[in-house]
């Protein structure tokens, strides 16, 4: 834990002038709130002994002093409210990219198995109970320290019996606040739990509304999400339960206080130790005395909220990319496209069956590979390789006779374009989808691809051409347009070797007459891999690939395979009876 709380504090290095101020501030603050019942008890136990006009005079005097005194705290409270939050807000912005850049580094092995709920609520939720602890957490225990120090060391000094009953019920309070902490702490991580199930259930929910729709499942939905939202309530029930023990147990012992203070001093009064002015002092810094213990319990609180918080940022800031740069990765400018598979293994992290077994290809530059077989079998697997997606079990991928894992991955996902059936465009502008290719490219370049790749015509007829707001995914486009905007993307990208994921199969017939002719261009002179579903759009395939669990059980352009008679000729006689 000490090495979690020093990675922790390291946030407030970049704030550090901020963070003493914000200190300095809090701490003047609560000496004045300390001061003032000083004066008080000087002006009812002194002052106004004095004759009229002296004690006139001083009070005035002291009253100005106060005055000053209340604009000052007001100054440090505004202060330390003010720019304690920004200082959170910027640690909060701090961790939120950094959180968000390692999300950038994790593979596709991590995202198989999250649900982009549970991401985003370690990146909103948790971020904010991490910040609000930093900022509060030790501005709370410095004014609360000072205030029940200077308090109990003021009231010894006033009478060191009624300091002594106060002191005994503040020590109780602590014990009993202490008590029940552990016990919110699983309370608080469990509510976190269930808030990123219920996030989960939503993003699921409303991003696939569409098919919700098309089946009338609104009700199946809202029950999924009715039984997320009653275990959140019975989370919640059993940490409202212990704040409700907790709070109402320190509502009791701050009133115990002040009736024991009352008692004792009553007592003492009516002994001759005590005077009605101390008394009098007593009480106004019994709220001093017992403001703080609340807060340093909120605190306990806040830092359970936090901890746990922070607990669940680690662990997602702990888990190493397993696809990353090896140190002597070397850079590659433009690859020529000359692809090798080295006897190649693979299987998933979670499953110890091979998807591919001894796999070995060579592909030379410029070259148009197709890539078939039945559902399974691997294909989008060995495509997968290429730009490392993921690595291999045993054997090699190699561009260009290097070994891929020897390349910097920047520069090797740089050499490779990838079309996929399940197109994914962003919210935002036509132009700035296309423009996702090559971030630097001008309008005329985005044009131009757009051109190549057979989407200026119907981009001109959108109602604000380039400039059309597509929707969430592309919603407002049909199927074959997203597919051309995703080729002029990889157009304007310009790599030397393709991968085509079954990217017509969801198309219509006339769509896919046009996708594919898109495609062609795009392959012009470039190493290409097609996975086909669809074996028409492979006909003039160089060569075609026929793989099975046992790798590359054939191989051949289409007529050779067709006369062949295998598992090609029985695909294809599937597809066309």
């Amino acid at each position: 834990m000490d090495n979690k709380l020093k990675k922790l504090a390291s946030y407030y290095k970049p704030y550090k002038s901020l963070f003493w101020a914000d200190m300095f501030f809090a701490m003047l603050g609560a000496a004045v709130t300390l001061i003032i019942p000083l004066l008080v008890r000087y002006i009812t136990g002194t002052v106004v002994e004095l004759p009229i006009q002296e004690s006139t005079k001083i009070i005035i005097k002291i009253g100005i002093i106060m005055i000053a005194m209340v604009a000052l705290e007001c100054f440090c409270n505004f202060f330390i409210t003010y720019y304690g939050h920004v200082m959170g807000a910027k640690i909060e912005h701090d961790m939120r990219n950094e959180i968000f850049g390692h999300y950038q580094k994790l593979s596709f092995a991590f995202y198989d198995n999250q649900k982009v709920g549970h991401l985003l609520s370690r990146i909103t939720s948790d971020l904010f109970d991490i910040t609000e602890l930093l900022h509060h957490g030790p501005e709370d225990v410095v004014i609360s320290t000072i205030k029940l120090v200077g308090a109990f060391v003021i009231l010894l000094m006033v009478n060191v019996k009624l300091a002594l009953v106060a002191m005994g019920i503040v020590v109780v309070m602590l014990l009993y606040a202490v008590s029940l902490n552990k016990r919110m702490k699983s309370a608080f991580k469990e509510n976190r739990a269930r808030i990123a199930d219920i996030n989960s259930q939503i993003e699921d929910s409303l991003s696939g509304i569409r098919v919700v729709k098309s089946f009338s499942n609104e009700e199946a939905e809202m029950n999924k999400f009715q039984a997320g939202n009653d275990r959140f309530v019975a989370s919640k029930k059993v940490t409202y339960k212990y704040m409700a023990t907790y709070n109402s147990g320190m509502g009791a012992f701050s009133t115990l206080i002040t009736v024991g203070s009352l008692i004792m001093g009553a007592l003492l009064m009516a002994s001759g130790e005590l005077t009605s002015a101390d008394l009098v002092t007593f009480l106004l810094y019994i709220s001093n005395f017992t403001e703080p213990v609340k807060k340093l319990v909120n605190f306990t609180e806040q830092f359970q909220n936090g901890y746990s918080g922070y607990e669940r940022f680690l662990e997602i800031m702990s888990i190493a990319p397993d696809i990353k740069d090896e140190p002597d990765a070397v850079s590659i400018d433009t690859a020529k496209g000359d692809i090798e598979f080295d006897h190649v293994t693979f299987h998933y992290e979670e499953n110890k069956e091979n998807v591919l077994s001894n796999v070995n290809l060579k592909v030379k530059q410029g070259e148009y590979v197709a890539l078939v077989g039945s559902s399974g079998a691997g294909k989008t697997t060995l495509c997968s390789l290429i730009p490392r997606f993921y690595d291999v079990t045993d054997g090699s991928v190699k561009l260009d006779g290097m070994d891929v894992r020897k390349l910097k991955l920047k520069d090797l996902r740089r050499q490779i374009g990838i079309v996929q059936q399940d197109v994914y465009l962003f919210a935002g502008t036509v132009m700035d989808n296309i423009r996702y290719g090559k971030p630097e490219a001008t309008d005329e370049e985005v044009i131009r691809a757009a051109i190549a790749a057979n989407a200026h015509e119907f981009i001109k007829n959108l109602p604000q051409g380039y400039d059309t707001d597509i929707g969430q995914r592309g919603v407002k486009l049909s199927g074959g347009q997203k597919q051309r905007l995703s080729i002029a993307r990889v157009f304007l990208k310009n790599p030397p070797v393709l991968i085509f994921d079954e990217a017509t199969s969801a198309l219509d017939n006339e769509s896919e007459k046009i996708v594919q002719n898109s495609l062609e261009k795009l392959a012009k002179d470039r190493t290409t891999f097609v996975i086909a579903h669809r074996l028409s759009t492979i006909r003039n395939a160089q060569r075609i690939l026929v793989l099975t669990e046992n790798g590359i059980e054939e191989e051949g352009n289409h007529e050779t395979l067709l006369k062949k008679g295998g598992i090609y000729a029985g695909l294809y006689e599937m597809q066309f009876q």
